[in-house]
């Protein structure tokens, strides 16, 4: 097994995944390289759930090992959403400026301290049908009424990390990828990784 196909069609995840996995011994793939450009309807209602289904069907579709993951950002005081829904929040065709706009508009009255919210990240490997790999990991932080930074996308504007007083959008990337959900979550998927490359003989 050396090629792995990263079962993901959002270009800005793609990305962050890279720089995330980069250096082993693996060629990762994404669909478009392999001739494959539907996704499948995310119908499961967590995360994991998500992140099975997309890359159960990447492998069967590809014949291909397949990672895939589900994120999203759950606001406490909004009853968790966004939620698995939160690239769909206010629409599939909703900018992220506007879906800013109407958390806030749902936040305005709530007091700072109870602004909480978190980032869940599960990532899902799947080999010949099985899953082989899942973890789910997740960062807290609080809802801030103004967009800040430019760095990383989706909701980082807005998402407040006490711990390094700024947004996670105002965050280098290094620094974004240390504490992130995503970079939890794919820091173990590297390590499962670099094991399974250990104990596979070279070509």
């Amino acid at each position: 097994m050396r090629d792995i196909l990263i079962a993901s069609q959002n270009r800005d995840k793609l990305r962050e995944i890279e720089g995330l996995i980069a250096g082993l011994p693996f060629r990762f793939l994404i669909p478009r390289d392999v001739g494959i450009e539907e996704s499948p309807e995310e119908t499961e209602t967590t995360f994991l759930g998500n992140a099975r289904l997309k890359a159960e069907h990447y492998c069967r579709v590809s014949g291909l090992p397949a990672v895939a993951d589900d994120s999203g950002l759950s606001i406490d005081a909004m009853n968790g959403e966004p939620g698995v829904y939160s690239s769909r929040f206010c629409g599939e065709d909703a900018t992220y400026p506007q879906r800013f706009e109407e958390i806030w508009r749902r936040l305005r009255d709530v007091p700072e301290e109870k602004r909480t919210a978190h980032f869940t990240c599960a990532v899902v490997m799947v080999a010949s049908g099985h899953v082989v790999f899942e973890t789910e990991q997740h960062v807290h932080g609080l809802i801030v009424a103004t967009p800040r930074g430019v760095n990383g996308f989706g909701y980082d504007p807005i998402f407040f990390h006490p711990p390094s007083g700024c947004t996670t959008g105002e965050l280098p990337r290094e620094k974004k990828d240390a504490i992130s959900h995503r970079g939890q979550a794919f820091a173990k998927l590297r390590g499962f990784l670099e094991t399974l490359a250990k104990s596979q003989p070279r070509p």
